[in-house]
Formats: structure tokens, C-alpha cells, sequence
């Protein structure tokens, strides 16, 4: 075994269960990209990143052996989509940086119209509606119950829209990550991913002060005058 598969399959013992050091650093990760989201810098988006492939090979247990034994098909997945709508982010947030200024924050939040608000809902229940039967009919590998698959469809789904939410600079996203925090806490417990359940925990925390700090800032701050066709 050569050194970068004994880093890859390294682990520690807490408490009698093993736990992978990818697992911890991903989650660092997420949480430092948590942190740039908060005080809106783009360095968040490619930090976030390398958090998400790091994690991908951590839930994605069928491909890549980990000590729980179980893969979380929509924590995995939601990695994937993760990157792809975190390349969209970081895009967004540099052409706004370019035209806000280098000592600007990327964007000035503010609240998603109705309009935009009822579209992000109806995805979520559509989204919730059909994944939570593609990750049933795919299976998770161990007899999981059904309960198990509208957690990881409601996961799966809330997270893809809080992360474009936050592209949007839409205040609703700190939001979108309460509710999946709400489900994603005990789920990640009941399937021994203990560290990521953690950091979900601290997460929220972070997150409900995220909120308090946009919701000012989009009262504050006149709003963005830069348009979709500058951004093009």
C-alpha cells in the first residue's frame, strides 16, 4: 500500500468507532466554506468544493470502503451536485466581485421575490417526490425502511436549493439549511456518520447567525444594481 492509500483509508478510534480522517477534513472543509458564505467571499465556493469530493468518497461507501458499512446514496449524490452548482456559485460571485470591487463583499443579499420563493418550493417537493422513489428503486445496499429514503430524497433536494439559493445571494438559503439540518442531524446519527452529525449541529448554529448577519446586511445595503446581462 503505498502512502496516498494509507492516507485515504486513514481513521481514528472514538469511543469504539471508527471514523475516517476523510470524513473530518471534508467536513472542515464545509465548514470553512460555511464561513466564506457568511461574510460572502468567493474563496468559499472552491473551498466547499474540496470539501464535497472529499465527502462523496466518505457516503459513497459501496465504491470506497468505509468503517460504517452503509452508503448514504443521497449524501452522496448531493456531493456531485454540490461541485456542479458550487462552479455556478463561484462563477456568479466573481463576475459580481469584478464589478462590485476586490474590497466589496461578492453580493448584497436580499429576499427571493414570490416568484422565485414558490419555484424553489414546488423543486423541492417535486424533487423530494421523485428521488426519495430513485433511491428506493437503486436501494442503499442494506435493508434500509422506507422512512429512510424520504430523509435522503429531502436531504438531497433541500441542499441543491439552499446551495443555489446562495448563488442567488437569496437570504431564503440560510433558511433552506435549517430544514435540511432538521432531518440531515438524526439521519447522519442513526447511520454512525458521528462526525458529520456534529458538525451539522455546530453547523447550525453558524447558520442561524448567518441569517441574522445577511438579513441585516440586505436592510442596510441599497440593492444590487448589477443586472443578469452584466453578469453574462
Amino acid at each position: 500500500m503505498n502512502l496516498l492509500e494509507t492516507l485515504f483509508d486513514a481513521q481514528l478510534t472514538v469511543f469504539g468507532q471508527h471514523i475516517l480522517w476523510r470524513e473530518l477534513i471534508g467536513n472542515l472543509f464545509g465548514f470553512a466554506s460555511a464561513v466564506g458564505g457568511l461574510r460572502r467571499r468567493v474563496w468559499a465556493w472552491p473551498v466547499g468544493i474540496v470539501g464535497n469530493a472529499l465527502l462523496f468518497t466518505v457516503f459513497f461507501g459501496v465504491a470506497f470502503s468505509n468503517p460504517q458499512q452503509e452508503t448514504l446514496f443521497g449524501q452522496a449524490a448531493r456531493q456531485v451536485f454540490f461541485i456542479i452548482t458550487s462552479v455556478y456559485g463561484w462563477w456568479r460571485w466573481r463576475q459580481s466581485r469584478r464589478l462590485r470591487g476586490a474590497d466589496a463583499p461578492a453580493i448584497s443579499p436580499r429576499w427571493a421575490t414570490r416568484g422565485e420563493r414558490l419555484g424553489y418550493l414546488l423543486v423541492w417537493a417535486a424533487g423530494v417526490l421523485v428521488f426519495q422513489w430513485v433511491f428506493a428503486t437503486v436501494g442503499a445496499g442494506w435493508p434500509a425502511p422506507r422512512w429512510y429514503y424520504w430523509a435522503d430524497a429531502w436531504i438531497f433536494v433541500g441542499s441543491i436549493v439552499a446551495t443555489f439559493a446562495m448563488a442567488r445571494g437569496w437570504n431564503d438559503f440560510w433558511l433552506a439549511w435549517i430544514g435540511v439540518d432538521l432531518v440531515g442531524v438524526p439521519l447522519l446519527l442513526h447511520s454512525k456518520f458521528y462526525p458529520s452529525a456534529v458538525l451539522y449541529v455546530v453547523y447550525s448554529f453558524l447558520v442561524i447567525y448567518g441569517f441574522v448577519v445577511w438579513l441585516r446586511a440586505s436592510r442596510s445595503e441599497r440593492p444590487d444594481p448589477i443586472t443578469e446581462e452584466q453578469l453574462a
